[in-house]
C-alpha cells in the first residue's frame, strides 16, 4: 500500500504544482516561454534583495515624533489614506474593466493599485516643495495599514471579475507584507541612532531600485523568447493602464485635498502620495506569491508602471517650477510679511 506521506509529498512537488497551477489559482495559465532557471532565480533574488534595501531606505525616512504630531492632527493623514486606499484601487478596477484586461492582467493591475506608498513619493513631494512631514507620515501609515487593507481590497475588487474570487494568494501576499516590516524597522532604528546615515541610505536605495529595473529588463530581453515576454507586458491595454493610473492618482489626490481645504504644500504632497505606489513591493509580490506558469512575465508590469509614474511626476514638477518662476508672489505681499517680522523684533 502506498504511503500517504509520500503521496502528499508527490502532490506538492514542483512538477505537480507546475502542471496544476490553474487548479490551485483558478486561472487558466497562459503558456509563456520559460526563462532559463538561472536567469529566473537571479531575477527572484535580485527582486527580494532590492525590496529589502528599498524598505530599509523607507524606514530611514520615518521619525517617531513627526508621526505623533500628525496623529494628534490627523486631517491631512486621513485625507491621504482615503486617497491612497480609495482612489487607486478603484482606478485599477475601473481601468481593468474598461480596457477588458484578462484575469491575470486584472489581478496584476489590482495588486499594483492596492500597494502602499513608497519612498519615491517623498522625493517627488520634496521636489514640489510639499509638506515633508505629511509625506513621511503618510508613507509610514500606508505601509502599516497595507497589512490589512491590501488583502481586504483585493478580495472585494476581485468579486467584480469572474473566476478571480479564489485566484489571489492572500496568505502569501500578507506574509510578504509582514516581512517588509523587518527591514523597515531596521531603517527606523538607523534613523534614530545614526541619523547622519539616513539620507545616504535613502539615496542608495532609490538608485538601486532604478538600476535593478533596467538590469531585470535586460536579463529578460536577452534570453530566448525574451522579446516575446517584453511585448506581452508592453501590450496596448497594459501600456494605457500604466499611463493612466498614476495620472489619475495625482489628479484625484490633488482635487480631494483641495476640496478639504488643505494648503498648497499639503495638496501637492497628497497628490504625489496618491499616485506613487511601492513598485518594488508590488513586483516582489507578483514574483514570489504567484507560480511562474500563472504570472508569466507580468511581474514586470510594475517596472513599466514606474516609468510613467516618474515621467508624469517629473512633468508636474517642471510645470510647478515654471509657474513659480514666472508667476511669483507679488512684492507687496512679501513686504507685509517683512513688516510683521520687524514689529515682532521690536
Amino acid at each position: 500500500m502506498e504511503d500517504p506521506i509520500d503521496t502528499a509529498m508527490a502532490m506538492f512537488s514542483d512538477q505537480y504544482l507546475s502542471s496544476n497551477d490553474s487548479l490551485l489559482f483558478n486561472i487558466t495559465p497562459t503558456h509563456f516561454p520559460r526563462l532559463p532557471p538561472i536567469i529566473d532565480q537571479a531575477i527572484s533574488i535580485t527582486t527580494i534583495v532590492i525590496l529589502f534595501i528599498t524598505m530599509v531606505s523607507l524606514g530611514c525616512t520615518m521619525e517617531v515624533h513627526k508621526i505623533k504630531a500628525h496623529i494628534l492632527k490627523p486631517k491631512g493623514v486621513a485625507i491621504a489614506l482615503v486617497a491612497q486606499f480609495g482612489v487607486m484601487p478603484l482606478t485599477a478596477f475601473s481601468l481593468a474593466k474598461v480596457l477588458q484586461l484578462g484575469p491575470v492582467e486584472a489581478v496584476v493591475v489590482l495588486i499594483c493599485g492596492c500597494c502602499p506608498g513608497g519612498s519615491l513619493s517623498n522625493i517627488l513631494a520634496l521636489s514640489l516643495k510639499g509638506d515633508m512631514n505629511l509625506s513621511i507620515v503618510m508613507t509610514t501609515c500606508s505601509t502599516v495599514l497595507a497589512l490589512g487593507m491590501m488583502p481586504l481590497l483585493l478580495y472585494l475588487y476581485c468579486q467584480g471579475f469572474s473566476n478571480l474570487e479564489s485566484a489571489v494568494p492572500y496568505a502569501s501576499i500578507t506574509l510578504t507584507l509582514v516581512m517588509t516590516l523587518f527591514p523597515c524597522g531596521i531603517g527606523i532604528l538607523i534613523n534614530y541612532y545614526r541619523p547622519q546615515y539616513s539620507k545616504t541610505i535613502t539615496k542608495v536605495g532609490l538608485s538601486l531600485l532604478l538600476m535593478a529595473t533596467v538590469v531585470i529588463a535586460l536579463l529578460v530581453s536577452m534570453t530566448i523568447g525574451g522579446m516575446d515576454l517584453m511585448l506581452t507586458v508592453l501590450s496596448p491595454p497594459l501600456i494605457a493602464t500604466a499611463a493612466l493610473m498614476p495620472l489619475i492618482g495625482y489628479t484625484f489626490g490633488y482635487v480631494l485635498s483641495y476640496l478639504f481645504k488643505l494648503n498648497g504644500s499639503g495638496r501637492r504632497t497628497i497628490s504625489m502620495e496618491t499616485g506613487c505606489q511601492n513598485i518594488q513591493l508590488c513586483s516582489t509580490i507578483l514574483k514570489v506569491a504567484f507560480p511562474p506558469d500563472v504570472i508569466g512575465p507580468l511581474y514586470l508590469f510594475p517596472m513599466v508602471y514606474i516609468v510613467f509614474q516618474v515621467g508624469e511626476a517629473l512633468l508636474l514638477i517642471v510645470l510647478f517650477r515654471v509657474r513659480e518662476r514666472f508667476f511669483k508672489t507679488p512684492k507687496t505681499e512679501k513686504q507685509v510679511y517683512e513688516a510683521v517680522d520687524g514689529n515682532q523684533i521690536d
